[in-house]
């Protein structure tokens, strides 16, 4: 694969500029929403949504990122990544203004579904541009350069959503992605060739189409069943059976592809398959475990948007300290020594909020989000990246669209099931309080502990706020070990896949020497 003319210096960085405000956008979207969370759930300040409409709020973005980032992709070949870049951003656009103004909690859910498509669009092709536009040691730099911007949103999302949240209305950490959005496209519109490629890969209608409907209906089953408080309705495993069964053919579909997608046969290997897999159900304990905090500072704690925000500064900050440590540990002792403890700390930071109470010293918690960002950040970039730099350069693609694919989806999976868990505990935990309490105040007490404390107050029962606040913990503690049993077997699954220190490596599968071949087009 040939290399476009390579672009003067100055544009070349302008490019990189313009991208990392896009990449920024990203992430600042995928982390100001945890903050929100609480305020969305309360019925005078947002839109009462109760723990199943939050859990689709959170999930439709990442289900739609999830389902259509590797379409994208091919979407890029065909039409010009730069093209597929303009229509995700105004997608994005658009329907961050729509979230903005969403009248009800079902327009929100939609309008965050529409924001994950226009993701989805993005992602691929901000690569795609960066790959195209640095060749050389230039393109290593620029990753770097590039890769920055993830601790940034990280960082600056919630303390961001919480300014706002203090100053305006809920809506107004959606209406800031507009301006952004309008900033970055006049710079790609000014600056980015339209690369694309002669010989673009077929789309994949079928895959798109099965992925979605599974994915849609195994999640439905699962916060179902938080809803109901029961697995043995057939309105619980029943979508839960028929989502596991559309996966299925989906695998089936594609493997009988011959240029699919999502390629399922990367995952035969064990090193990639296994190593994804490890990254999935890290990824799943860490969308749960988000999903709680949010809920237990401010709601259990009563911290103000803005303190929350600032609150959770140091899991970022200990993401952002980890890569480089993680890549010089890397390169002095293996792969497999340093991943493998550190996914093991972070599925026990996980479990760590089994111990977190009303009176819990504002510093261990902080202690605890330190170390759970620290033990994230050496697992996510250096396996990701070993992960991609053992494939052919004809296979860079198609296994980036499995690795990106696998962790959206261990995430969808993660806020469904981490917020059913919580929402069948906190419901049992709390009913034994309720016993003797109004209708009214019991039927909406039941519902959340956001939706208690607002009724508490409303109602003057300072012991109903109370029950609720200790039937919250109570549910998080639960909640709490069975993601921390999954992310511990996510450190199981990688000691496994990772081969020991001077251990042969899988043979990567051989690559499409068409495909290696093959010329690049620029517009």
């Amino acid at each position: 694969m040939t290399t476009p003319p390579t672009l003067p210096k100055s544009r070349q960085q302008l490019i990189l500029a313009a991208l990392m405000v896009c990449s920024l956008l990203i992430w600042l979207e995928n982390t100001v929403l945890s903050t929100t969370l609480e305020t969305l759930a309360d019925p005078a300040r947002g839109l009462g949504a109760n723990p199943g409409q939050l859990q689709w709020a959170t999930g439709s973005y990442t289900l739609a990122f999830a389902t259509l980032m590797f379409t994208a992709g091919a979407l890029g070949d065909r039409f010009g990544h730069r093209t597929v870049f303009f229509g995700g951003l105004a997608i994005f656009a658009g329907s961050s203004l729509w979230a903005a103004y969403a009248g009800d909690v079902a327009q929100l859910i939609a309008a965050r579904a529409a924001m994950g498509a226009g993701s989805a669009l993005i992602t691929p092709a901000m690569m795609a541009i960066l790959m195209w536009t640095f060749t050389g040691p230039a393109r290593a730099a620029a990753i770097g350069i590039f890769s920055t911007s993830a601790g940034v949103g990280m960082a600056a999302g919630p303390v961001l959503a919480g300014f706002l949240l203090d100053h305006f209305w809920w809506g107004s950490v959606f209406l800031i992605n507009v301006p952004v959005a309008a900033l970055a496209w006049v710079g790609l519109a000014v600056l980015v060739p339209n690369f694309r490629r002669p010989n673009p890969r077929p789309l994949d209608p079928a895959g798109m189409l099965l992925s979605i409907s599974g994915l849609v209906t195994l999640a439905y089953g699962l916060i179902r069943a938080g809803q109901v408080a029961a697995w043995s309705r057939t309105d619980v495993w029943g979508p839960i059976a028929v989502g596991l069964a559309l996966l299925a053919v989906f695998v089936v579909v594609e493997l009988r592809v011959k240029t699919p997608s999502f390629d399922p046969r990367l995952l035969a290997h064990r090193t990639f398959g296994g190593g994804n897999a490890a990254l999935g159900l890290l990824l799943f304990g860490v969308a749960a475990m988000t999903f709680y905090n949010a809920f237990y500072l401010q709601g259990a704690l009563g911290f103000s948007p803005m303190k929350a925000g600032l609150a959770n500064i140091p899991t970022a900050c200990g993401a952002l300290a980890a890569a480089p440590l993680a890549s010089r540990l890397v390169r002095r002792l293996s792969l497999r020594l340093v991943t493998v403890p550190a996914l093991t700390v972070a599925a026990l930071t996980m479990g760590g909020y089994g111990f977190l109470g009303l009176q819990t010293p504002l510093l261990w918690i902080e202690i605890l989000l330190l170390a759970q960002g620290l033990s994230i950040g050496m697992v996510i970039g250096p396996v990701t990246a070993a992960l991609l730099s053992n494939l052919p350069l004809a296979q860079a693609g198609a296994g980036s669209a499995v690795t990106n694919t696998v962790r959206q989806t261990g995430s969808v999976i993660g806020i469904a099931v981490g917020g059913t868990i919580m929402s069948i505990m906190y419901r049992r935990a709390i009913e034994p309080s309720l016993e003797g309490a109004p209708g009214p105040v019991r039927e909406q007490a039941r519902v959340s502990a956001e939706q208690a404390r607002h009724v508490a107050a409303a109602a003057h029962r300072p012991d109903v706020a109370r029950a609720a606040d200790d039937a919250f913990i109570h549910a998080m503690h639960v909640g709490a070990g069975w993601i921390a049993g999954i992310a511990l077997l996510g450190a199981a699954v990688l000691l496994i896949a990772l081969p020991a220190a001077g251990e042969k490596k899988d043979p990567a599968p051989e690559p499409d020497r068409e495909e290696i071949r093959s010329p690049a087009c620029i517009d």
